[in-house]
Order: structure tokens, then sequence, then C-alpha cells
């Protein structure tokens, strides 16, 4: 795509970029097929193409407002149009081009700064999460159906293995995952286990930096990366095997600290290392295939009838597809056909909040593929996904590494 950029944004970092992006852009139209917002508005501008065009005008001198801004902000950031893209366009990083330029630009109203501040202060708060959805559970009875269904039953951990192995590997708390389920990881840390590698996690670490840099907070998010950076670090020199991701919005934001942090003098070459070293726990368990096979040899799974729905993260964003489903089969389980497995469930981070309607009817769209083969249980790989579709069904919905801990049986002593 011919670009000719404004003088404030030649010889920029960002102006740079973004026209080595631009131009590679062939205008094909191929990402509209697989693009969710398009397939649900039918407008071209809510469309990667469409979008494109409006990040080009802002980079080529034009003034953005604020429908630019909604068509930007309508993007679900699913990057399946990435994995459509037949000229390899990183529509991604284009995208965080596009919304800080228009964030600077356009601005926010008061309501709209005011929910963006109330979410990311919610959400990275440990506290402040945990005692509003413990309050929310403690009276979930109570509420009208349409609110109950937002806030998840309280979730057991169960026991989590103390350190015990030569092999180490760390693991990622999150922001909102050990409240609302906490026995995710406790599974994960049974799992590895049972194969010889102990789970364990750092204690200064905390969010990812997704929920701020989603919202536009550039800098808050990369103070996220940099603190999480030097809580890690001391851990890798000792020994450390990797960082384990049991969600996979994590995992695709901390593979990506090498890039976000590539400018910083201080920071870029340990990024890239903490980049290198981190894994999805369904790439860490599917290398490790040879130790589990004797353990699902003996398998008995709880529930037989499943249906798995990879999240955007994991299938766009790290481009990892068919490591779960082969983990899940050889453990026992029947995985049910599943039309549409490349489109968003809707959840993205914190989309479900700022787009509900959008976000609706595509949580809609994926549980009816999802339901259509009469599962006994839905499974996925990220809390996002997990609740969201929750909180739209009455099949249980949980994270697949629980299912696979549950059929491996009791760990060893």
């Amino acid at each position: 795509m011919q670009t000719t950029l404004a003088d404030s944004f030649r010889n920029t970092p960002e102006g740079d970029l973004a026209e080595s992006i631009l131009r590679s852009c062939v205008h094909c139209g191929f990402c509209l097929a697989t693009c969710p917002t398009y397939q649900v508005l039918g407008n071209e501008l809510d469309s990667p193409r469409g979008r494109i065009y409006l990040i080009k005008q802002v980079f080529e001198g034009a003034t953005p407002t604020v429908k630019t801004q909604l068509h930007l902000d309508r993007c679900l950031t699913c990057r399946n149009c990435e994995t459509t893209c037949p000229s390899g366009v990183e529509y991604g990083k284009l995208l965080d081009l596009g919304r800080a330029q228009v964030e600077q630009a356009v601005g926010r109203g008061a309501r709209e700064t005011a929910t963006r501040a109330v979410l990311k202060t919610g959400l990275l708060s440990p506290t402040l999460f945990n005692s509003a959805l413990k309050l929310g559970q403690n009276v979930r009875g109570a509420m009208p159906g349409f609110v109950r269904s937002k806030i998840p039953a309280p979730d057991a951990a169960g026991v989590w293995p103390a350190p015990r192995h030569a092999r180490k590997m760390l693991v990622l708390a999150g922001c909102v995952q050990p409240g609302l389920k906490p026995n995710i990881n406790a599974a994960a840390a049974r799992v590895l286990d049972r194969i010889g590698i102990s789970l364990i996690a750092a204690d200064k670490a905390g969010c990812c930096g997704a929920v701020a840099h989603h919202l536009n907070d550039h800098d808050g998010g990369l103070n996220a990366m940099r603190r999480n950076i030097d809580a890690w670090l001391p851990h890798l020199d000792a020994g450390v095997e990797a960082i384990v991701m049991t969600a996979s919005g994590c995992g695709v934001m901390v593979k990506d600290y090498g890039w976000q942090l590539r400018d910083d003098p201080a920071y870029a070459e340990k990024a890239a290392r903490i980049s290198a070293a981190t894994r999805d726990i369904s790439e860490v368990l599917f290398a490790e295939r040879e130790a589990l096979e004797p353990l699902t040899a003996t398998r008995s799974p709880l529930a037989r009838r499943i249906a798995y729905h990879p999240p955007c993260t994991l299938q766009h964003g790290q481009k990892l597809s068919g490591g779960v489903e082969a983990l899940l089969t050889e453990a026992g389980f029947e995985l049910t056909a599943v039309a549409e497995k490349n489109l968003c469930c809707g959840s993205a981070g914190t989309y479900s909040i700022l787009q509900p309607e959008i976000a609706g009817q595509l949580k809609t769209r994926k549980l009816g593929h999802l339901e259509a083969g009469a599962p006994e249980m839905i499974v996925t790989a990220n809390i996002g996904c997990l609740t969201h579709l929750q909180s739209g069904t009455s099949t249980p919905v949980r994270h697949w590494v629980e299912l696979l801990d549950e059929a491996l049986g009791a760990p060893a002593p």
C-alpha cells in the first residue's frame, strides 16, 4: 500500500514502523472473511482493511475523529487477520501505533476515562478485585439471573505440591485468575509435579501488562513488564528452565516483552531473554509427552465428551494449534467437532466490558458452535474466555489442564 507520511512522522520510530507495515498490505481483502467485528457489523471500517486505511490516513496527516477512535476501539485484537493474511501484515503492531496516535489526538470523555481508570485499578489490584469478587459471591444467590451469570461461583484450588524436584519452572499467577479460578495453576503444578518438574511463583511478579497496554496506558504496561522481568531474572539465573503461562492472554503478552522494550537500553536484552524463556503450559506438556504417556495409559477422565475453544491469543497470537487437542485426546477425551474454531468468543481482555453488545453477539455465536455436539463440558486455555463463555451457558466451562490433572488421577506422594 503506497504511503506518504506526514512531515511530523517522517524519520520517527513510529512513522518508520507504520510505513513499513502499511506498505506490506496489498489490500486484498482476505482479512474481511475472518474478522469477527466485520461479520457482526458488516462495515468495512470495522474490518482490518478498513482500520488500516484509517491508520494510514492518520500517519499521512489527517485529523482523527471520535468515529476513527470508535472503529479502532471495536477491534478485538484477536489477530485472526494475521493468520489469514497472505502478505504477513503485522496488523497488531500497526493497531497499537494507530490507537496511540488517535488517543493522543482525540482523548476520552469523562465517563470513558473513569471507566477505564476503574478497570485498571480494580483488575490490577488483587486486594480490591478479590474483595469485590468475594462480596459478589456471598450475595450471588440473591441476584437476578443476568447479574448472577457474571459472577462465577467460588472455586477451590486443591493441593499445590511443594517444590521437590531438581527441574523447576516459574508460573505467572496473573491478575484475576487466582481469585476467579485458583485451581488452574494448582492443577498445572500437580501435572508437572507428576513428571518431575516443580512449579514455583516469584513473589514480586504481578500483572503481565496486557490490561494497561490494551487500555492505551502504554507506560503502565511497560512498567509492569519491567517489574516482572526484575522478579523473574534471578530465578532464570538460578537455573529455572522456563516461565510457564496457563493464561494464553498473558502468554502472548510476555512473549512480546522483547518487542515492547526493544528501545529501552536498560531492559531490551533482559526482555528478550524473558520472552525466549516463556512457554504456554501446552508447549511444556507437549514437549514432555513421553513422561506423560505412562500416566495417561491408566486414565479415568471425569468427562469424556468435550468441546475445545482455542483462544485467539493461543492460535493467532502465539501460533500454537493442535497441542492441547493432542494432549486431551491422548488422555482419553473425545473432542467434538466445532465450527468456526478460528473466530473470537468476544472476551478479548476488557473488550467484553467496554463493547458488551458486540462481545455478547460473538459469545452467543461461539457457544452455539461449541454446544452443537452436545459436549459434557467446554474447555479452553484462557481465563478471560472461560469466564466470558461460562456467563452464557449452563454447560461447565473449565481450563483444559484441570481435566488433564483429573484424568491422571492422584499424584504420587
